[in-house]
């Protein structure tokens, strides 16, 4: 009796997790309908602007302009911008997103770390905590719950500060790790250079070689304005992206989570029944023991 009645606890704690995760999954499939909705909407949009961003830097010189957004330096000191989730419950969304992170760190800019040139700047929880410890890097911890308030305003705040720090040469270069949505099941986790502008393809370059550009009012001024609202645009999509990703991310793995727990429950209840049926014939073969022995 006391095997059956552990059975019995097991099945009511498995179910009252699986209603968690039911409740859980639909939360994120709501909020994943509203994240897909905005990334879709603006990936066309952004990727574009990013088009005609590089074309346009690659035709005129920054140093005319005053710009510093295309001019390449040594990489002397780095910024990476680690865009992650806060909360955990999400697969393997974040060790994925962290791994990418840690390569690119050990790897790419191994000399950079070792001279102390390498700041980190975690927006989302997970991505701090993965790093903190290291006493390697140094850290901007500014936006890290930038998620709790995501909007273009918080997104463009964030932007103007790196853009800043690249023109008065804090940093030579600035990558973001992020990842990048394609639908509920999959994500790409990609490090994306935003800094210094990249320079377009070959391809695109020799399609664009001979672009000659008008400029209305006034180049200087145009491009002043046009610029970085450009490079804010692009960095919100970061975040849009690495948001509809965690959404879609939790969701599968809280249906997963959901099956999991309903093939438990088949177990444990084949198990409680045998286990019920194996106390039922003890039972039953202790009354005719005991029949049999009265008769005797």
């Amino acid at each position: 009796m006391a095997g059956l009645k552990e059975v019995r606890e097991r099945i009511k704690s498995v179910k009252s997790t699986q209603q968690i995760t039911k409740a859980m999954k639909l939360v994120s499939a709501s909020k994943l309908r509203k994240a897909q909705d905005r990334i879709v909407k603006m990936r066309p949009y952004s990727a574009k602007l990013q088009e005609v961003l590089s074309n346009i830097m690659a035709n005129v010189d920054a140093s005319e302009l005053n710009l510093s957004y295309n001019i390449e330096r040594p990489n002397n000191r780095v910024l990476i911008v680690i865009v992650s989730s806060d909360r955990g419950l999400c697969g393997g969304f974040n060790s994925n997103l962290i791994k990418q992170a840690k390569t690119l760190i050990n790897e790419t800019y191994a000399s950079q770390v070792k001279a102390g040139a390498v700041t980190v700047m975690p927006i989302g929880k997970k991505g701090y905590d993965a790093f903190k410890r290291n006493e390697k890097l140094e850290f901007n911890t500014t936006y890290v719950s930038l998620f709790q308030n995501l909007n273009v305003e918080s997104a463009c705040k964030a932007a103007d500060e790196i853009m800043n720090a690249l023109s008065g040469k804090e940093f030579d270069k600035v990558e973001v790790v992020f990842s990048e949505f394609k639908n509920a099941a999959t994500q790409i986790f990609q490090t994306n250079q935003f800094l210094p502008v990249p320079k377009p393809s070959k391809s695109t370059s020799k399609s664009n070689a001979k672009s000659d550009y008008l400029f209305e009012p006034d180049k200087t001024k145009l491009l002043m304005e046009l610029v970085p609202k450009i490079l804010k645009t692009s960095f919100y999509r970061f975040l849009l992206d690495t948001n509809a990703s965690e959404h879609g991310a939790r969701m599968v793995a809280m249906d997963n989570a959901t099956n999991n727990a309903d093939d438990l429950i088949k177990r444990l209840n084949i198990e409680y029944n045998k286990a019920r049926q194996a106390a039922i014939t003890n039972q039953i073969m202790e009354i005719v023991g005991g029949a049999a022995a009265l008769e005797g």
